[in-house]
């Protein structure tokens, strides 16, 4: 009976041994190993190793992509109240987690203690060198300045712990600017007035377009009407002009236009019966 328990609790102390000598780093993880606290300087891999069993102990880092979100007040340029969401993309980067939890401490501890002050200084920064306005008309210009920043802020705090290179940023995201409500009744305000004088210009660029175009066709009628006249006068001067030179030419052509114009009627006189139409040319002979 007391073999059996005997050989019972040196299988159960070898079983035991046994799993403290091993560890299985999850996928996307690495292992900081720590040996009686100690941090040493070597990371573990994801999968199957071994270790010293009772003095090691492992804290596995999640290495994947990952989000940190933070909200920031900041003045702008002219003084307006901006509220602004920045979320970061990041990752940790597994050679150098083993000094950067040793000298900032695990994931959560980078995202409260780094980059959640990087978001918070940098917004404050690039936020005071715009207006409100432009905070939203060059949003793409004010997220690459943020970013700018937040890298900066990052890359000096992670050199002074002397762990270059342990984050390495993906994307910086403004994912919302939110003012005040004063300043939002004065965009729609502005907007409302840039409208309607845009409305009042587009009439009065319709009604001076109106204008411009009768007074065109009044004067296209009235040149119109102008050279019609012309080419009548020319062609009744040219006219008169030919008949002229005809009469000169030809005298029998006067009695022709009498004779032409003569209704049949002989002139008459108060005194006596009409005068009968008499022949100059036959009296001269």
């Amino acid at each position: 009976m007391v073999k059996a328990i005997s050989s019972a609790a040196v299988g159960v102390l070898v079983i035991v041994l046994g799993f403290s000598m091993t560890v299985i780093v999850n996928s996307g993880h690495v292992g900081v190993v720590r040996t009686l606290g100690a941090v040493q300087p070597d990371h573990l891999t994801e999968g199957f190793h071994l270790k010293k069993p009772f003095v090691d102990s492992i804290e596995e880092i999640d290495v994947r992509l990952s989000k940190a979100e933070s909200d920031a007040s900041a003045a702008s340029k002219d003084l307006q109240v901006v509220r602004t969401t920045v979320a970061v993309q990041y990752s940790m980067v597994g050679p150098v987690m083993p000094r950067t939890y040793q000298q900032i401490g695990p994931r959560g501890a980078v995202e409260s203690t780094l980059i959640s002050p990087a978001i918070l200084e940098s917004v404050k920064a690039v936020t005071a060198k715009y207006t409100a306005e432009e905070l939203v008309t060059r949003r793409a210009e004010v997220k690459q300045a943020i970013q700018n920043a937040i890298e900066e802020f990052i890359a000096t705090t992670l050199e002074q712990k002397e762990v270059r290179g342990a984050i390495a940023l993906a994307n910086v995201a403004i994912t919302d600017f939110v003012f005040s409500t004063e300043f939002n009744r004065a965009i729609e305000e502005k907007v409302q007035a840039e409208q309607e004088a845009l409305k009042a210009k587009n009439e009065k660029l319709r009604r001076v377009t109106q204008a411009e175009a009768a007074a065109a066709e009044r004067q296209l009628a009235a040149d119109a009407e102008a050279y019609q006249i012309e080419v009548a006068s020319r062609a009744r001067a040219d006219a008169i002009r030919r008949e002229a030179e005809a009469l000169k030419d030809n005298p029998e052509l006067v009695q022709l236009r009498i004779a032409e114009k003569w209704d049949g009627v002989l002139p008459t006189f108060s005194g006596g019966d009409a005068i009968p139409l008499l022949n100059i040319d036959s009296m001269r002979k």
